[in-house]
């Protein structure tokens, strides 16, 4: 069996998600075992494609992380699967900027050695989308393509219009076209998509989705592509080895709380974190025996008077802070942290109070993009000086600053930027905006293990 294929579109809305879980789904169906990914900072689409194949889904990332860990991740999630399905970000060729193929599809897919499947959408196209497949699949050289499926097709005559455009013109071939079917699309909020929380697919649904390839796809004809291009693989991925000595980091983990790379656990695990999940939405004390804390991102927003009625565990978070215990907290799991939410109904709820803000939630976009940070101060996640990356993506704002609290970030937003001061330190409490990838520098980890390892150390003495 190949090593596997990426799905990438023309555009961000072209589909490609969809399209995505409906061949996870329809490979599972079949019965092959399957190692999904998704390029680029996302955490609302691995979480569906966990959720199709049963197996964890993973982000790769050319710009916040580097080839070789890429390549090394890759090599590792795939063992034993029979074929990689990798979800592209934005438009194949979309990425940091638009001078270079950084943080795209297509600079991934060469990384890889892996085929594209592209997916367009058809909607009021005809002869034109032959032009534009014929762009696509001139544009860069180095990209290989296994094939194109048209999406959101009006009929029968009308695929078959468009296979008639692309014949003699692209190389790659016509695998399908799929006509648009409202009832398996996920529903869209702020962030993106509902996530496999709050719109789980059943049994039905993901049944439908493989119904779907099944009938308007010749799965049969891209496995032959996949099998006639297949990469040699590279050398087998040793598994890690994990420390003995272990501290227990409590990790949030709900529906208001659900935004984690897998990466950042496991390698805190790495270094010897013991991961202890529990619910600020339905646990009313915290776990036992606690070194550290960690809250990822999500929807706090969504679920604030629950958090808010929860005054046990939001007294115990903040007990904890008081205690300089180590806790690091990412953009939704920061605004749990901070004194209150403000809805955009204009009720506010009160949050942990860890740190002396308020955040409230707009009806813009307040932030999106890559960004390089520096710490410019010791922290729980490293001394000054240390460099990690990591994306931003929210709706909400500080309401409300204290000038006392120290800011530790230097960020760069954008190559030629000006750096900006973010990053907020209250004790050994940390919290940020940011969504850090720890990939990018293991040392982030390591250090906030050791924070804990050594706030261990002082409270058992």
């Amino acid at each position: 069996m190949s090593n596997g294929f990426i799905i990438a579109g023309t555009s961000s809305g072209s589909g490609k998600t969809t399209l995505t879980l409906a061949f996870l789904a329809a490979l599972a169906a079949r019965g092959y075992s399957l190692a999904p990914f998704k390029i680029g900072p996302d955490f609302i689409d691995p979480g569906h494609h966990t959720r199709v194949t049963g197996t964890t889904s993973r982000n790769l990332d050319g710009w916040m992380l580097t080839q070789d860990y890429n390549q090394t991740l890759f090599d590792r999630c795939r063992q034993g699967a029979d074929l990689a399905v990798v979800e592209g970000v934005m438009g194949l060729y979309d990425g940091y900027d638009g001078r270079s193929e950084a943080g795209s599809t297509a600079q991934m897919a060469k990384w890889l050695n892996l085929p594209v499947v592209l997916v367009v959408d058809a909607r009021s196209m005809a002869r034109s989308a032959a032009a534009l497949v014929k762009g696509f699949e001139r544009f860069d050289s180095g990209v290989r393509f296994a094939g194109v499926v048209f999406n959101r097709i009006g009929s029968a005559r009308h695929l078959a219009y468009l296979q008639e455009a692309l014949e003699g013109h692209v190389a790659m071939p016509c695998l399908g076209g799929i006509p648009r079917d409202l009832s398996i699309e996920i529903p869209e909020r702020h962030l993106g998509l509902h996530t496999a929380d709050d719109h789980p697919l059943d049994k039905e649904k993901i049944t439908r989705l493989a119904q779907l390839i099944e009938t308007h796809v010749s799965l049969d004809r891209l496995l032959t592509i996949l099998e006639a291009s297949k990469a040699s693989g590279r050398p087998s991925v040793a598994t890690r080895a994990k420390t003995i000595e272990r501290v227990r980091i409590g990790v949030a983990r709900d529906a208001a709380f659900c935004f984690y790379y897998p990466d950042n656990l496991e390698l805190m695990e790495d270094f010897g974190a013991e991961i202890v999940f529990f619910s600020p939405l339905t646990d009313d004390t915290l776990p036992e025996d606690l070194d550290g804390l960690y809250f990822g991102g999500g929807y706090p927003e969504l679920h604030a008077a629950s958090l808010a009625a929860n005054s046990p565990l939001r007294t115990s978070v903040k007990i904890c802070c008081q205690a300089n215990m180590p806790i690091y907290a990412e953009c939704g799991g920061f605004m749990y942290l901070c004194d209150h939410l403000t809805d955009l109904d204009g009720q506010t709820c009160s949050m942990a109070g860890c740190f002396p803000f308020g955040t409230r939630m707009l009806n813009r976009r307040k932030a999106l993009g890559y960004r390089e940070i520096q710490l410019a101060a010791p922290s729980p996640l490293g001394p000054a000086g240390l460099v990690g990356r990591g994306h931003e993506f929210h709706y909400s704002e500080l309401s409300a600053t204290d000038s006392s609290v120290a800011r530790v970030y230097a960020v760069t937003p954008r190559s030629g930027a000006a750096p900006s001061i973010e990053g907020y330190r209250i004790r050994q409490t940390l919290g940020s905006y940011i969504h850090l990838h720890f990939g990018s520098n293991p040392d982030m980890a390591r250090h906030f293990v050791a924070s804990c390892r050594l706030f261990r150390e002082e409270r058992t003495q």
